[in-house]
């Protein structure tokens, strides 16, 4: 082996050395994980940003998948493990916030397909209901896992029982990349589009 040639494995070698110690990322003083483990999996950061409604900062939000996506249909098409993490910004009454995942899960879900999606939007409705308020800096994560369905962490507790359907998933995915997003700057910040 030339002299070159373990110059370069060696760099090579710091490199991934270095990135696998790589400083998370940051949004609005929220640390964000890459990558992050989900039921065995490792997925990695796809993009996060600020939800905000009017002026004021709601939430960060970030979209771990298995590998990159670039539009909406290639985070539905994914088919491995899929995670949205929201981190609160400001305190906030969970029933107000479960209310409007509800509205905006309306808005992006075409109308044939919400019959068989009511029963996992009112589990989620209750989850919600449930928790009362959710504190700054609190947060909750929505994981797709395949064999299992969609489970929803609350404060760090697994809530309920999985919803099988991963229409729901994608459905719930929807309230932030969908066609009728939640936050249009967001919806761009989770695909990645924003810096």
């Amino acid at each position: 082996m030339s002299l070159t040639t373990r110059y370069l494995a060696a760099l090579a070698g710091w490199m991934m050395a270095a990135s696998a110690f790589a400083a998370p990322m940051e949004v609005a003083g929220v640390k964000l994980a890459d990558p992050v483990e989900v039921a065995g999996s490792k997925l990695q950061l796809n993009g996060a940003g600020i939800r905000y409604k009017a002026v004021f900062k709601v939430y960060v939000a970030a979209l771990y998948l298995d590998k990159r996506a670039d539009t909406p249909e290639e985070a539905y098409r994914a088919p491995g493990t899929k995670r949205i993490g929201i981190t609160l910004l400001r305190d906030i009454d969970s029933n107000e916030l479960g209310k409007s995942f509800t509205k905006a899960f309306e808005e992006n879900v075409p109308k044939n397909e919400m019959s068989k999606l009511i029963p996992g939007l009112m589990r989620m409705g209750q989850v919600f209901a449930d928790q009362k308020k959710i504190a700054a800096n609190e947060g909750f994560t929505i994981d797709w896992i395949p064999g299992t369905g969609t489970v929803i962490t609350v404060k760090g507790k697994a809530q309920g029982e999985p919803i099988k359907e991963a229409e729901f998933y994608n459905a719930m995915l929807r309230i932030w990349i969908g066609q009728n997003p939640a936050d249009w700057k967001l919806k761009e910040a989770l695909l990645g589009k924003l810096s």
